[in-house]
């Protein structure tokens, strides 16, 4: 408990130096700041499987699921990876919900320092009952693995119509519960207008995307369970992409139509995810197997992405 305890504490710091100091003053995030911090966490998060390896290595954390000290650092950068890359998907429902909110570039950082906290203590009880349930019920595995797969299928299958969040049942039941106006008083999330404490689109726009965040859990959690179910490492490898993702919306939200064949990416690699669940039990898949697909998938989006003239913008031109 004492290693999740300074793990925990390490990052309250983070989270308490980033907006206390490095961010206190609300502004417009510039792509060379954005490139900047994704970077930081980047390597911070790779340094990581360092601690990782030392502490399985020496012991000094539980270790359900038998690992070597390689083993634990493999799964755990695999593991980052394939949160990383879901993570990708996120930054363009953000970029919807800023967008439909009017949402002003200078507090967008604000509104996703908010939403990481309430995703970190999401995901770890998500974590947490994840684990347990796989621990105890053998059969489980093979439901994540088939919803895996409904997951890829659907987004195969997706418009690529934006989908309005007001619009949403989601919004709709959030309106019902807060009084709320579509006036803007600076950062503020509350506002009193004739007597009543009203909920202003910045605080509208963090409600939304902490509950997009809870269902885009949903595909992550499962995901990163098919790569291994010690629950450290399922939590340390989540919390640092989680960690990485403001400061990566920020960097690629504003070339969002250069990355057309992402889409693709993430399907393969939720299907290869969702398989490797299914037949876990019967075929053991290599971690450097698993790496290798989801980087290729990530680099192969990428790289079509570049290559591959956008039609649509060729008629426009």
């Amino acid at each position: 408990m004492l290693i999740w305890g300074l793990f925990i504490l390490c990052i309250i710091i983070f989270l308490a130096l980033d907006l206390g100091v490095f961010h206190r003053k609300a502004h417009v995030v510039s792509t060379k700041e954005a490139s900047i911090w994704t970077t930081i966490w980047f390597v911070i998060a790779l340094s990581f499987s360092g601690v990782i390896f030392w502490l399985f290595k020496e012991g000094i954390i539980d270790n359900p699921t038998n690992l070597e000290p390689q083993q634990a650092v493999l799964k755990y950068i695999t593991g980052y990876f394939v949160e990383l890359s879901l993570s990708i998907d996120n930054v363009f429902v953000i970029a919807v919900i800023f967008s439909s909110f009017a949402i002003p570039a200078k507090y967008q950082h604000e509104v996703l320092f908010w939403g990481i906290i309430g995703a970190v203590v999401f995901r770890a009880l998500m974590i947490l009952f994840g684990v347990a349930l796989i621990n105890k019920f053998d059969w489980i595995i093979y439901v994540f693995g088939a919803f895996l797969l409904f997951t890829a299928y659907r987004m195969l299958k997706s418009s690529d119509s934006q989908v309005d969040p007001k619009s949403t049942k989601l919004f709709k039941l959030v309106k019902k519960i807060f009084p709320i106006t579509y006036q803007m008083d600076g950062d503020k999330f509350f506002i009193r207008r004739m007597g009543v404490r009203a909920a202003t689109p910045l605080f509208m726009a963090l409600i939304v995307i902490e509950l997009t965040d809870i269902l885009f859990a949903l595909d992550s959690i499962p995901a990163i369970l098919a790569i291994t179910t010690d629950p450290f490492i399922v939590f340390s490898s989540n919390i640092f992409a989680i960690l990485g993702l403001r400061s990566m919306y920020f960097l690629i939200s504003r070339m969002l139509d250069k990355f057309r064949y992402i889409h693709y990416s993430l399907v393969i690699i939720l299907t290869f995810v969702g398989v490797k669940m299914i037949l876990s039990h019967h075929i053991e898949f290599n971690e450097w197997l698993s790496l290798g697909v989801i980087t290729i998938s990530l680099l192969g989006g990428i790289i079509l992405s570049l290559v591959i003239p956008d039609k649509n913008q060729e008629k426009l031109e």
